[in-house]
C-alpha cells in the first residue's frame, strides 16, 4: 500500500516510537505546551490518533514563565516488562526526568530524575538492566553521547556516565538511540541542527559501551542537499520494526511554503522512511538516503486525513493545548460551545494568557467562527511565540467594539485595521495560502478585509525556536467572551 508523508502534520517534532500488545506508541515534544508529550496510538505506522498525553498534571513538568521553545524536549518512549516508560528534558531546568504507566491509556507516574547532564535522553533494556544515554558530557569530561546503567525503580546511576560515541563529526549530536538487532548494538542520532543540514548518522558495535564503528555512508538519511525540495530537516528519527518484519524510520522534518521559498511556519513534523538491512549488518534508508513524499509498502491500510476541525469532532483534552500551566477558572468547555474568561495576561507575554489552540497542520486553510465578547479584547491568534502572531479579535474601546487585525513581528506590535461593529458580536474568518494569512470581518453574504500577514513572520527562520504555528482562541480583560460555529477547513 502507498502512503504520503508527512504521516502526522503539524507541530509535532522530535518523534520516538515503540510497538506494544500489537499496537504502535509515539511521543513528541511539546515545549512551552500543556498537557506535555502528546501520545499517538496506530496499528500501521501511517494512521495515528492521539489518545490523550504524558504530562498532564502540573507536578510533573515545571512550565511557569518559560520562555518560547523553552521546556519539554525531545521524548523517548519504550515498553519493558509490561511498562512503558517516557524519558525527556525540561531544558529550562536541565533536568533530566522519566515517568512510568501500565495502563497506556491512564495517568502516569511523578517524575523520577536522572543524575546525568545532556539533553535528549534515551531508555535502553536488556537482561533486566536498564541503561540511560544522553548528548552531552559524562562523568570524566568527555562529550558525545554519555552512557550509564540506572535503577530504574528509582533512577539511581548504577555506574558513571562514559561517552560511547562522538558521532560522525557534524555539529550539535542529538536524539540519540540504542538498538540490539541480530547481536548487534546499533545507536543511531541527528548532526546538523535541526535546520536545514539536519541529518540521521548511525554507528555499530559489538558491546553495549562500544566503541562503535560509524557506518561508512553517512548520514543515513538526509535531505539538506535536496534543493529545490519541498521536504526539508529530516532528521531526529527513531528505528522501528513493523508487523511485517520491514523497519522504518519515524522521524521529524517540515514543509518549505515553496520550491523556492525556504521559510516553514507549520513546525516540524512526522515522516516515514522504508529501512533495508544489507547483508554485511549495515542498513539503509529511502530510496537513496533522503525521505520522499510517498512510499509503497507492505501492509493492508487506507491512509486517512482529516480536513475539517469543529468543537463537535475534536476533543478538548487531546487536540486543544494552552499555554504553560493553564487557569483552568478560565475556561468554560460544552459540545458546541467555548466560553473563556479573561485576564490580565496578554499573548505578548512569557506567561499563561486564556489561550487554547489547535496546531496548524496544513497550509491552505479557511477558518471560522462567531464570537460574542464582553472582554477587552478577545478572538483568535496564528501564535509562534510571544513576540511573532497575528491577532484577529474584537477589541473594545471608548466608542464601542471593533474588529481588529494586529501584526506582532520581531516585539514591534502594529494594529493594521481596526472597524467598528454594531453590538459586541461578529464572524471572523481567515484565510490562509502557504504565503499569505487573509483575515475578514464577516457580514451575512459580506466579507470585509481587514488586512494580510506574511506567512515567512511567523516562520522559524524568522521568528526563531522550535516550535510551528498554534491557532488559538483568546480572551484578554476580566470578562468573558463565547465562541460558537467554529470550523476549519483545509484544502
Amino acid at each position: 500500500m502507498r502512503y504520503t508523508n508527512p504521516i502526522v502534520k503539524g507541530f509535532y517534532p522530535d518523534p520516538s516510537v515503540c510497538f506494544a500488545n500489537g499496537k504502535y506508541y509515539m511521543v513528541c515534544s511539546s515545549f512551552q505546551y500543556f498537557p506535555g508529550v502528546p501520545l499517538f496510538e496506530s496499528g500501521d505506522l501511517v494512521n495515528w490518533t492521539q489518545i490523550g498525553h504524558v504530562l498532564t498534571r502540573k507536578t510533573q513538568v515545571m512550565l511557569e514563565k518559560i520562555e518560547s521553545s523553552g521546556g519539554v524536549f525531545a521524548p523517548t518512549i519504550r515498553h519493558n516488562n509490561g511498562r512503558f516508560y517516557m524519558v525527556t528534558t525540561n531544558n529550562t531546568t536541565g533536568q533530566n526526568f522519566y515517568v512510568c504507566t501500565d495502563d497506556i491509556y491512564g495517568e502516569w507516574s511523578e517524575p523520577i530524575y536522572v543524575d546525568q547532564g545532556g539533553i535528549d535522553p534515551s531508555l535502553y533494556f536488556e537482561d533486566g538492566r536498564a541503561y540511560f544515554m544522553s548528548n552531552g558530557c559524562d562523568d570524566y569530561g568527555v562529550t558525545g553521547i554519555a552512557q550509564c546503567e540506572i535503577d530504574i525503580g528509582t533512577g539511581k546511576k548504577l555506574c558513571k556516565s562514559r561517552s560511547v560515541w562522538q558521532g560522525n563529526g557534524g555539529r550539535f549530536l542529538e536524539s540519540p538511540h540504542l538498538y540490539k538487532i541480530n547481536n548487534t548494538y546499533y545507536i543511531m542520532a541527528a548532526e546538523g541542527g535541526t535546520e536545514y543540514g539536519h541529518m540521521i548518522t548511525y554507528a555499530r558495535s559489538s558491546s553495549v559501551f562500544g566503541p562503535f564503528e560509524n557506518y561508512p555512508h553517512n548520514p543515513v538519511l538526509t535531505n539538506r542537499n535536496k534543493a529545490p525540495y519541498f521536504i526539508q530537516g529530516i532528521g531526529h528519527g527513531d528505528l522501528i520494526r513493523d508487523k511485517n518484519g520491514e523497519w522504518h524510520i519515524l522521524s521529524l522534518g517540515f514543509r518549505q511554503q515553496g520550491d523556492w521559498m525556504p521559510y516553514h511556519q507549520l513546525g516540524r513534523e512526522v515522516f516515514l522512511t522504508p529501512v533495508s538491512f544489507d547483508s554485511d549488518g549495515w542498513f539503509r534508508a529511502g530510496n537513496d538516503g533522503t525521505t520522499e513524499e510517498s512510499y509503497e509498502i507492505a501492509g493492508d491500510f487506507i491512509q486517512e486525513e482529516k480536513k475539517r476541525y469543529t468543537f463537535l469532532n475534536t476533543d478538548w483534552n487531546k487536540d486543544w493545548c494552552f499555554l504553560r500551566h493553564p487557569y483552568m477558572e478560565n475556561y468554560t468547555f460544552s459540545e458546541d460551545k467555548l466560553i473563556l474568561h479573561g485576564s490580565d495576561i496578554t499573548l505578548d507575554e512569557a506567561d499563561s494568557p486564556t489561550f487554547i489552540g489547535l496546531r496548524q497542520r496544513d497550509f491552505t486553510l479557511e477558518l471560522s467562527f462567531d464570537i460574542r465578547s464582553d472582554c477587552k479584547e478577545a478572538g483568535i491568534t496564528f501564535y509562534m511565540t510571544e513576540d511573532e502572531h497575528f491577532d484577529l479579535a474584537l477589541r473594545k474601546d471608548q466608542e464601542g467594539y471593533a474588529a481588529v487585525l494586529k501584526l506582532n513581528i520581531g516585539g514591534v506590535r502594529h494594529t493594521q485595521t481596526a472597524i467598528p461593529v454594531a453590538g459586541n458580536t461578529a464572524r471572523l474568518l481567515v484565510r490562509s495560502t502557504p504565503l499569505e494569512y487573509h483575515f475578514f470581518l464577516k457580514d451575512g453574504g459580506s466579507e470585509t478585509l481587514l488586512g494580510t500577514g506574511r506567512s515567512k513572520y511567523l516562520s522559524s527562520e524568522v521568528a526563531g525556536g522550535f516550535t510551528g504555528v498554534v491557532m488559538a482562541l483568546y480572551a484578554v480583560g476580566n470578562r468573558s467572551a463565547e465562541f460558537e460555529n467554529f470550523l476549519c477547513t483545509y484544502q
